[in-house]
C-alpha cells in the first residue's frame, strides 16, 4: 500500500545456491540443468504459465509445479538459456507476482523433451503466500462487453490476471480443487483454455463460462427466483424503483441503493442503523469519480489499483450528479470505489447500454450506487447465503447472489491520501493476506489484536500475515467471524502458533478469546500504545536497536496504572517503553456515556481547566440540566469516573465546545467533523494572530511530563466569547496540537538524542493534523515515520503485538 500498488513487497529478491553460487559450466553435451524454488506471492498470479512461456521461448525442457512452499521449476538447456531464464524469474515476473526469494540448485543434465506444468504437491517447510482478490482486468472487461465473445455479459468472467483469490482458497498449493470453484466442472471449451499454454486462462483456477460456471440468481420476498439476465434485470429494476438490494461480491454481501435517491439512501440508513456514518459510493469509472470529488493522481492510482479500495477523497461542492445529502452527512469527504467484479460492472451498465429509468431527478448517465457492508451496524459482513437471507431480510428488498461459496469473508479496504502518501484506514480485501516483512525473526505466534477494528495476525520467521478486517469484538457473530478468520489464516500459512499475544486490557474480548483457546500455550500481553509504536517501527523495517519517539494518540488504551491512556509520548523500542509525556488526566465520567456524548467530555475538560459552565457555552446547552447535576457530582466525588489521558476524547471535547458535535453515532464522528471545519479555514494555517499553547509540567524524578490542555481550553472559551468563527477556532486547536508535538520532540531530542519520530494511533487518521505535524517535524530536522502498510488505528495493533512478544522472548532467552 505504501507504493500504491496493492501493497507490493519491497524486500529485495534473494538468490541462494545449493552449495555456493550456481555454476555456469555446461554439463555433457553442452547442457545445464538447474532447479529453482521461488517463494513469495507466486500462486494465483499466473506464475506457472509465465514460467512455461519463458521456458518454451528459450527452448528449455523440464517442468514446473506448485507446492505449499511456492513454485518449483527444473529447466535444462544451453547455459546461456538457463541463465536468461534465471534472470526472467527475478526481473520479468507477472504484474501481480511478488518474488521474495529464489533458491537455486545445480543438477546434472538428464535430457528430456518439452516443458510441462505438473501436478502440485505438498512440501515440507513453510507455505507460500496466498494471493489477495484482484479486480477484473481490462482484457476481461473488453470480453464482457463484446457481443461476439462467448463470455459476453458473463457475471463471473476472470482470467489468470484477475478475479477472486484469497476469499475462495481452501488450501495450498493453489489449484482448482483447493478453491470453492472445485464444485464446478469445467466444460470442454474451458478445459482447453485452461490447458493451453498460449491462452490467457492457462491454469486460471476460477475459470468459468456461461456453460459451466456459477449462476446468478435474484431472490425477493415476492415472486419466484430468477436467474441469469433475468436476475440482473430484476435487480436493476429494484434499484431504479428506490429499493435496497443485497449484492453478493467476492468477500461478502453489500447493501446497495441508488446514491442520488434521497428516499432510498435514508431508508437504507434507517434499516441498517447506520446513524450518521458515511456510506461508500461506487461509481462507473474514474471520470465519474472526478465528477463527484477532487481526485489527484495519487488518489486516481489507488482507485484504479487492482486492489480497488474505497478511497476517501474531497467532495466537490458542485458535484454531478447530486448525491443524496444522507450519503455522507456533515462530511467534506466521499468514500469512492470503482467496480471490481463483473457483477458490479453489469449493475452499473456496460458501454453503450441504455440508461435505466430511476426516480431521482437531474441525473444523467449511470447513477452511482451506495455500496456498504452487508450487515447490521456492528455485526460482521454476511457472506454465506443462508445467513444472508436471514440476517439481511429486515434490511433489503431483494438479493442478487450466486452459488460460488465464499471461503472467508473479507470487507472492503479503505485508504486516504495524506500529504501525498497513501494512509490505510482499513486493510482488508485486495491486501489481505499479503505478508508484511519483519525486521527480525519471530517464533510462531498468534496476535489477537484489539477489540475495535479487530484484525488478528500470525507471525513466523521474517513474515507476518494479517487477517482482513473483522470488526468490533462486541457480539457473538463477530467472535464467530474471528474464529473463522484465525483458522483460515493458520491453515493457509501453515503456522501453528506456540504462543499467543494480547492487549493488556483485562476486559478485552480478544484477550478472553485467547484465554479460552490457549490450550496450555503461554499468553503474552502488550500495552496498547506500545503495540501501536511497535507496528509503526515494523512497517519501516527498524530492528529495534535504536528507540523512537512515538506519539501514540488515540481514543482509548489500558494503562499499567489502570487509567485510560490515549495521549502518549513514548520512548520505545520493541522490548519496552518509557512514558516520556502524556496528556494530563481528566475524569472520564460514565465510561461509554462520555464516548457517545462528547458534550460530557467537554464539560469534564472545562471542569479540569477551572472554567465555569456558562449556560451560553454549546456543551452546557447540549447537556440537559438533570444530566449536568449528575455529572457535577461525579466530577466532584470521582464516582463512576476513570482518569483518562485520551487525545481522542480531547478532540471530542473541543468539537462539542465549538458547537460542532455533541453526540456521536459512530466512533470518531466528532473528531472527523472538527477536522472538516479546520480544513475549510484556508488550509490549516488560517490565523496566525493568536496561537494557543498547551502547558508542559515536569514531575521530576524521571516521571513523565504532563501535557496540560487547560490553557488551550480557556483560550478557546475566550475565542467563543469574542465571536471567533468556528472554523478558525478549529484551526487554532490543530495548530496548538502540532506545536505541542514539535516541542515535545525537541525536548526528547535534547534529553535522549533521538531525532526519529513516529506518529501512530487513530487520531493520526486526521489529515490536517498529520500533514501539519509531519511538515513541522521535518522542518525541525526530524525523520518522521507514518503508517503506509497497516492502519494507524487499532487495525494495526496485531502487527505490533507480534514484534513486542518476539523481542521480549529473545530478551528472556538471553537472560
Amino acid at each position: 500500500m505504501a507504493d500504491g500498488t496493492a501493497g507490493r513487497m519491497t524486500r529485495p529478491v534473494l538468490s541462494v545456491g545449493g552449495a555456493g553460487e550456481p555454476s555456469r559450466e555446461a554439463g555433457p553435451g553442452g547442457r545445464a540443468r538447474r532447479r529453482f524454488v521461488v517463494q513469495g506471492l507466486v500462486q494465483g498470479v499466473g506464475f506457472r504459465p509465465f514460467v512455461h512461456a519463458a521456458a518454451t521461448e528459450l527452448a528449455l525442457t523440464g517442468w514446473v509445479r506448485n507446492d505449499t512452499g511456492g513454485v518449483v521449476a527444473e529447466v535444462e538447456g544451453t547455459p546461456g538459456a538457463v541463465e536468461d531464464f534465471a534472470r526472467r524469474l527475478r526481473c520479468d515476473v507477472p504484474p501481480l507476482a511478488m518474488v521474495e526469494r529464489v533458491v537455486t540448485t545445480e543438477l546434472p543434465p538428464c535430457g528430456g523433451s518439452g516443458f510441462a506444468i505438473v501436478r502440485s504437491r505438498p512440501a515440507a517447510g513453510g507455505r507460500t503466500a496466498a494471493a489477495p482478490d484482484v479486480a477484473t482486468c481490462p482484457d476481461c472487461l473488453r470480453e464482457l462487453a463484446d457481443p461476439a465473445d462467448r463470455r459476453y455479459r458473463h457475471p463471473f468472467i476472470t482470467c489468470t490476471n484477475c478475479g477472486p483469490r484469497f476469499t475462495i482458497i481452501t488450501d495450498l498449493p493453489y489449484d482448482r480443487p483447493a478453491t470453492t470453484m472445485a464444485r464446478f466442472a469445467m466444460c470442454p471449451v474451458c478445459e482447453r483454455e485452461y490447458s493451453d499454454p498460449a491462452d490467457r486462462r492457462f491454469h486460471a483456477q476460477p475459470i468459468a463460462c456461461p456453460a459451466c460456471g456459477p449462476r446468478l440468481e435474484f431472490v425477493s420476498p415476492l415472486g419466484a427466483p430468477r436467474t441469469g439476465e433475468d436476475a440482473l434485470a430484476a435487480a436493476r429494476r429494484l434499484l431504479a424503483d428506490g429499493g435496497v438490494l443485497a449484492v453478493k461480491g467476492v468477500g461478502g454481501y453489500h447493501l446497495a441503493c441508488v446514491a442520488t435517491d434521497p428516499t432510498a439512501v435514508t431508508t437504507l440508513r434507517r434499516r441498517k442503523r447506520r446513524g450518521g456514518k458515511p456510506f461508500a459510493v461506487m461509481v462507473h469509472d474514474l471520470a465519474a469519480a472526478r465528477a463527484l470529488a477532487h481526485v489527484d493522481e495519487r488518489e486516481a492510482a489507488l482507485l484504479t489499483d487492482p486492489a480497488r479500495p474505497i478511497v476517501l477523497v474531497r467532495r466537490r461542492r458542485d458535484g454531478r450528479p447530486a448525491l443524496a445529502d444522507s450519503v455522507a452527512p456533515d462530511n467534506p469527504d466521499l468514500g469512492l470505489l470503482l467496480p471490481y467484479t463483473p457483477v458490479h460492472h453489469l449493475l452499473l451498465g456496460l458501454p453503450g447500454e441504455p440508461v435505466p429509468l430511476h426516480r431521482t431527478v437531474g441525473t444523467a448517465g449511470w447513477p452511482p450506487l451506495v455500496m456498504t457492508s452487508g450487515n447490521l451496524g456492528g455485526e460482521p459482513i454476511a457472506a454465506e447465503d443462508t445467513d444472508a437471507l436471514r440476517r439481511l431480510a429486515p434490511l433489503v428488498d431483494g438479493w442478487l447472489r450466486h452459488d460460488r461459496p465464499i471461503r472467508v469473508p473479507c470487507d472492503d479496504s479503505v485508504v486516504r491520501v495524506v500529504d501525498g502518501a497513501p494512509s490505510p484506514v482499513r486493510r482488508s480485501r485486495g491486501y489481505a493476506p499479503l505478508p508484511v516483512p519483519l525486521p527480525f525473526e519471530v517464533p510462531p505466534t498468534l496476535a489477537v489484536g484489539a477489540d475495535l477494528k479487530n484484525t488478528c495476525g500470525l507471525g513466523a520467521g521474517r513474515s507476518a500475515w494479517l487477517s482482513g478486517h473483522i470488526g468490533d469484538m462486541d457480539d457473538l457473530a463477530t467472535l464467530r467471524a474471528f474464529d473463522a478468520a484465525e483458522r483460515h489464516l493458520e491453515h493457509l500459512t501453515g503456522v501453528t502458533p506456540r504462543q499467543l499475544v494480547t492487549d493488556a486490557h483485562p476486559g478485552y474480548r480478544s484477550r478472553q478469546w485467547a484465554v479460552r483457546h490457549a490450550a496450555g500455550r503461554p499468553i503474552r500481553t502488550v500495552q496498547h500504545h506500545h503495540a501501536h509504536v511497535a507496528a509503526l517501527m515494523a512497517e519501516h523495517g527498524l530492528d529495534g536497536t535504536r528507540p523512537v519517539v512515538g506519539f501514540a494518540f488515540d481514543g482509548t488504551g489500558y494503562g499499567p496504572d489502570r487509567a485510560v491512556w490515549g495521549g502518549e509520548v513514548l520512548i520505545a523500542d520493541y522490548r519496552g517503553f518509557r512514558r516520556f509525556a502524556h496528556l494530563g488526566y481528566v475524569p472520564l465520567a460514565g465510561g461509554d456515556a462520555a464516548v457517545r456524548r462528547p458534550c460530557r467530555m467537554a464539560l469534564a475538560h472545562l471542569h479540569a481547566a477551572g472554567v465555569r459552565w456558562d449556560p451560553t457555552l454549546p456543551p452546557v446547552v447540549a447537556c440537559p440540566q438533570p444530566e449536568r447535576r449528575v455529572l457535577t457530582h461525579q466530577l466532584a466525588s470521582g464516582l463512576g469516573c476513570v482518569p483518562t489521558s485520551s487525545m481522542g476524547r480531547l478532540f471530542d471535547a473541543v468539537s462539542s465546545l465549538l458547537g460542532i458535535r455533541h453526540e456521536v453515532d459512530f466512533e470518531a464522528q466528532a473528531a472527523i467533523e472538527l477536522e472538516a471545519r479546520a480544513r475549510t479555514a484556508a488550509g490549516g494555517g488560517a490565523d496566525d494572530r493568536e496561537r494557543h499553547a498547551f502547558a508542559l509540567r515536569g514531575q521530576g524524578l524521571g516521571r513523565p511530563l504532563i501535557i496540560d490542555p487547560a490553557p488551550v481550553i480557556r483560550a478557546m472559551v475566550r475565542d467563543l466569547s469574542a465571536g471567533l468563527a468556528v472554523d478558525i477556532a478549529a484551526v487554532r486547536f490543530h495548530i496548538a496540537v502540532v506545536a505541542m508535538i514539535v516541542d515535545l520532540a525537541r525536548r526528547a531530542r535534547g534529553e535522549v538524542g533521538l531525532d526519529l519520530v513516529g506518529l501512530t494511533g487513530g487520531v493520526f487518521q486526521n489529515a490536517v493534523l498529520t500533514t501539519a505535524a509531519s511538515r513541522a517535524l521535518h522542518a525541525g530536522g526530524f525523520t518522521v515515520l507514518r503508517h503506509a502498510r497497516v492502519p494507524p488505528n487499532d487495525g494495526g495493533i496485531a502487527l505490533g503485538q507480534l514484534l513486542v512478544a518476539a523481542a521480549r522472548e529473545k530478551t528472556r532467552e538471553k537472560g
